[in-house]
């Protein structure tokens, strides 16, 4: 594939050559086509070089790959020289793609321990009644044979003193229940699928077996790669997960490194080349070090998918599976999930061999029971308001110095209400995906040690984010899905501990008001009666991704095209040939433009005007369109005036929020 260099259409100037080099360009951007491409794959996408670039020229677009030969910058679709063209998006499907699958059965495989788990005589001789009373207490479910019984104390999980002497410093009293049930599955060598909600101690649930498994290991070799690994979704929780890994590795010599992008890969190069036991890392960072052979997984044995099914929406699934592959086929895999949707039990199934499968609560996500909900049903332009009196009446009774947690949808709103916070002296920081990583590691510095901080945040922070004396958490912009809500407010209420959250929910986010009714009433928490009522409505217009407001509120019937009796009887009495005129007047209509039919709301009264907001973290932007319906024809077609057009089939009625949703 050879990548264009100077083009208009791109950006660039006018290209004068094309070939094995660019030719000589002249002005701004202009430079000629490059030679043969050279992939280099890495977590930010495909780069496609080009042969020489052309002698000297003016800067280009933003985008490009580096020369491969000599001369200056060059336009082209915004490379610097060569004429290439650099995809800066993640391309999953191409991640790994340089990496060698090695087939296991030609492998000399060391043998390994992963079976060292001997049940303390109290728990051995615990009466299984007492077993399943304390199951059924913390709803623990099971699934899969010979499960060993679960403990009730630190004491009875027959772990080395160092394990036991981290533990005491770090204050724990008691294991939950997630952790009383995993440790002795997992210290039993055994593949677990764990399924639990936010805050239930599952990072420690496969940290201290992950040491004790490591321990019981021949020490690393020089050039060798770590003996666990644990992917996760993003690099705030990788880092969280290595806070627990540095409090009790310290203690045995374990040593770790956390891989993920946004960071310089030197030091974490060195790392490994020093030797690791324990990787913790993003799938993209990962596969980056595997292809430059920085480092291998064949000393591998124990592997943990920490947050599978936030993975596999992020699209990291092409990453796991190859970095699956590099490791050898008799590890151990510990899954760990908030929900268990198809695509996390197809993976479960095709790499856990004979897994027991642990889940704590409901298999349906489902709010954390410690934390208060309450909802405020409110129009959108009372938020703001809304917002700095909640805040007050927070600070009269935070005595303790709780933290507080603001979740908004776009990143120049998390700006704007950090600023009036601010105003109000209330300390606020603010954390979204344009922040550097060092950035957000100055902000998650900052709230973790101040008393009564506040934090606001989209969505980038919700998953993973693990810190203590979190005591509220804001919704400022109701989520996009009950899962992302879910997520959000299990910010508190974790170990065990109680939290309060609170939700500004407006007409436009009426679709979702049905499965927030159902998620408060499984965590019995009351239901706002305003909530109700817009269930019933069944929603307002609009949603997260588009608000679409009616300028005419009347909305005509939607009725099959037969006639009625007056009608039929009208027509009866109508000459034949004034109908045949009717007739075919309508087939002239038909076979008109659509654009003309829907635009004229006048002669077509199935149409309306609406104005259509586009709402994300990097635009607002308002389209005005017309919506027609053609009962003939079963569809629904919607044109702006920006030429965008696009229609949808009817099976039976559609409203115009589900209008909303399939755009």
């Amino acid at each position: 594939m050879n990548c264009t260099g100077g083009s208009a259409a791109y950006g660039g100037g006018s290209s004068r050559a094309a070939g094995s080099s660019g030719g000589d360009g002249a002005g701004r951007g202009g430079r000629g086509t490059g030679g043969g491409p050279q992939r280099v794959f890495g977590r930010q996408g495909t780069r496609y070089q080009g042969g020489a670039g052309g002698a000297g020229g003016s800067r280009g677009g933003p985008m490009g790959s580096r020369p491969s030969g000599p001369g200056g910058r060059s336009g082209g679709p915004g490379g610097r020289s060569g004429g290439g063209m650099r995809m800066g998006s993640n391309n999953a499907n191409n991640a790994g793609n340089n990496l060698r699958k090695p087939n296991w059965d030609y492998e000399d495989l060391r043998p390994f321990k992963k079976d060292f788990y001997v049940p303390h005589p109290n728990v051995a001789n615990r009466h299984p009644s007492e077993v399943q009373e304390y199951r059924d207490q913390h709803k623990i479910t099971l699934r899969g044979e010979k499960v060993p019984n679960p403990i009730r104390y630190f004491e009875e999980g027959n772990f080395p003193d160092y394990v036991h002497e981290g533990i005491r410093r770090m204050g724990y009293t008691e294991p939950t229940p997630i952790q009383a049930q995993g440790w002795p599955i997992a210290m039993s060598g055994k593949n677990m699928v764990g399924i639990a909600q936010t805050g239930s101690g599952k990072t420690l649930a496969y940290i201290l077996p992950a040491i004790v498994h490591i321990n019981s290991q021949a020490p690393l070799s020089r050039g060798e790669g770590p003996i666990a690994l644990v992917l996760a979704p993003t690099r705030e929780l990788a880092q969280q997960i290595q806070t627990v890994a540095n409090d009790f590795g310290s203690l045995s010599y374990v040593r770790n490194t956390c891989l993920y992008g946004g960071a310089p890969k030197g030091p974490q190069a060195r790392d490994l080349e020093r030797g690791v036991e324990i990787c913790i890392a993003t799938p993209g960072r990962l596969i980056d070090f595997l292809e430059r052979g920085t480092t291998n997984l064949r000393r591998c044995t124990y592997l943990v998918l920490d947050e599978a099914d936030r993975m596999l929406d992020m699209g990291f699934e092409p990453q796991i599976r190859k970095i699956i592959e590099q490791i050898r086929p008799d590890r151990q895999v510990l899954m760990w999930s908030a929900t268990w949707p198809k695509e996390v039990r197809m993976l479960a199934e095709e790499y856990l061999v004979e897994y027991t499968q642990l889940n704590i609560g409901s298999l349906s996500l489902a709010a954390n029971h410690n934390i208060l909900q309450i909802i405020d049903v409110c129009q959108e332009h009372e938020k703001e308001a809304k917002l700095g009196t909640l805040l007050q009446e927070i600070g009269k009774v935070n005595d303790e110095g709780g933290k507080t947690i603001i979740f908004v949808e776009t990143k120049k709103k998390v700006e704007d209400i950090t600023r009036n916070i601010r105003r109000y002296g209330w300390p606020a920081v603010c954390m979204h995906g344009d922040k550097s990583q060092q950035e957000r590691d100055y902000v998650l510095r900052e709230f973790r040690n101040r008393k009564g901080s506040i934090l606001v945040a989209t969505d980038v922070a919700a998953r993973g984010l693990d810190v203590d004396d979190v005591r509220y958490v804001i919704n400022f912009d109701y989520p996009n899905s009950s899962e992302d809500y879910i997520h959000r407010i299990g910010r508190t209420g974790r170990c065990s501990s109680s939290g309060t959250s609170y939700a500004f929910f407006t007409p436009q986010n009426g679709r979702q008001a049905k499965d927030l009714i159902n998620v408060l009433k499984e965590a019995n928490q009351i239901v706002n009666p305003k909530l109700t009522e817009l269930a019933a409505k069944g929603g307002g217009f609009g949603g997260r991704t588009i608000i679409m407001s009616l300028h005419e509120e009347k909305e005509e019937d939607e009725q099959d095209d037969v006639p009625s009796a007056q009608e039929q009887q009208s027509q009866e009495q109508q000459p034949k040939q004034q109908q045949q005129q009717q007739q075919q007047q309508q087939q002239q209509q038909q076979q008109q433009p659509q654009q003309s039919r829907q635009l004229s709301t006048k002669s077509n009264q199935n149409s309306r005007q609406i104005v259509v907001v586009k709402r994300d973290e990097n635009e607002t932007q308002d389209w005005n369109m017309s919506l027609a319906f053609n009962k003939t024809r079963h569809t629904i077609t919607i044109e702006t005036v920006n030429n965008f057009s696009h229609s949808w089939r009817m099976k039976e009625r559609v409203s115009i929020e589900m209008l909303a949703l399939s755009g």
